[in-house]
C-alpha cells in the first residue's frame, strides 16, 4: 500500500471516530480489504451481544477480505470497546484507536491514543465527546493483538470455499443480511 492510501485510511478512521464520539456512540471495528493496492471497501461490525457473539462477529469481518482474495487488510478498532465487548483484558493504551496493516507475511500495529474532551449533552441525550489525539508511538511490526483481531487477520487471507458462481457477491449479501454495514468501492460492487 502506498503512503497516500495509508494516510487517507488513517484520516478517514480518525474522522469517523471523531464523528461517532460527537454523536455519543462508540465506534465499531471496521475492516478495509485491499487487492493490488486498491481499496475494496469498508465493512463495519454488526450489532453484537457481549462475549462469544462479539468475538465471532469480529472474526467474521474477514469474510469479505477472504472472498475478494485481498492481499492486504487494514483493521481499525478501539482498545477498550473491543476488550469490553469480548470480555477480554485491554491490550495496549486506553483509550486508543488502533489500525493494523496486515499481509499474509505479517502485520504492523499503529496505535493512536487519545483523551476525551466532553462536548456536553443535547436535550438530555448522551454525553458527547471529541478525541484529543496524543502523540502516537511508532509503528510496531508484529505488535501484540487481542485474539479476535489476530483471528480476523488470519482468516482474511484464508480462501473461502464457497460453491457459488459469485463467491464475493454472495459473501457481501450474506454479511449485509447478518447486519454488517458494507460499503464497497465502485470497482468491487458485485
Amino acid at each position: 500500500m502506498d503512503t497516500q492510501t495509508w494516510d487517507a485510511l488513517v484520516a478517514s478512521m480518525k474522522n469517523a471516530y471523531t464523528a461517532d464520539l460527537a454523536q455519543g456512540t462508540a465506534p465499531r471495528p471496521v475492516i478495509m480489504p485491499l487487492v493490488r493496492g486498491e481499496l475494496v471497501g469498508l465493512i463495519w461490525l454488526r450489532p453484537t451481544k457481549g462475549g462469544e457473539d462479539a468475538l465471532t462477529a469480529i472474526v467474521e469481518l474477514s469474510n469479505v477480505a477472504a472472498a475478494a482474495s485481498a492481499d492486504e487488510v487494514v483493521l481499525a478498532w478501539e482498545t477498550q470497546d473491543v476488550a469490553t465487548a469480548c470480555r477480554l483484558p485491554a491490550t495496549g493504551p486506553v483509550p486508543c484507536l488502533n489500525l493494523v496493516h496486515a499481509t499474509k507475511e505479517g502485520h504492523v500495529l499503529h496505535q493512536l491514543p487519545y483523551t476525551h474532551q466532553p462536548l456536553g449533552s443535547s436535550s438530555g441525550g448522551p454525553v458527547t465527546a471529541e478525541p484529543l489525539w496524543l502523540p502516537a508511538p511508532g509503528p510496531q511490526p508484529g505488535g501484540e493483538l487481542s485474539p479476535p483481531i489476530q483471528a480476523a487477520l488470519r482468516y482474511s487471507f484464508t480462501p473461502l470455499d464457497l460453491d457459488h458462481p459469485s463467491p464475493f457477491g454472495v459473501t457481501v449479501l450474506l454479511m449485509e443480511d447478518d447486519g454488517y454495514t458494507v460499503h464497497l468501492t465502485d470497482t468491487f460492487t458485485p
